[in-house]
């Protein structure tokens, strides 16, 4: 597993695990009976957990608190964003395919990427890397 393996509550987990699966990801392992499911694409990997079934750890939280996971996105690199551009056609985009470059440190790296909420409303800021270039002072 990786080092960080974010577990998303979500309040109907057979409409999210279809969602994260018509999106690529794949069932690394699952407990059907606890609406539970360890999700990888390419080097991504998330957990899905079900709000009313199994492991519980905000017992306040209901399906009418959606969106979940405000004011935080997941930035997943890809290879190409085009797959998972075409698997959401006709979805609505939180954020509309964008070339972006970001400075770190003396280098400028580039990225193309989108974002767009899943069923629940966590953002999934899906990243193409286009590489890096000198920064421009």
């Amino acid at each position: 597993m990786a080092a960080l393996v974010p577990e998303l509550t979500v309040s109907d987990f057979p409409a999210s695990l279809a969602f994260y699966r018509r999106l690529g990801w794949q069932v690394v392992h699952d407990r059907p009976e606890d609406d539970f499911a360890c999700l990888r694409l390419g080097e991504a990997e998330l957990m899905i957990d079900g709000l009313t079934v199994g492991r519980t750890f905000d017992p306040t939280l209901t399906a009418a608190d959606r969106p979940f996971g405000r004011g935080m996105n997941l930035e997943i690199t890809v290879l190409s964003v085009a797959p998972l551009l075409a698997a959401l056609e006709g979805a609505a985009l939180h954020l509309p395919v964008e070339e972006k470059w970001y400075r770190a440190g003396d280098r400028d790296l580039g990225v193309r990427q989108f974002v767009v909420a899943d069923p629940d409303g966590y953002l999934l800021r899906f990243s193409e890397p286009l590489g890096s270039r000198p920064h421009a002072l």
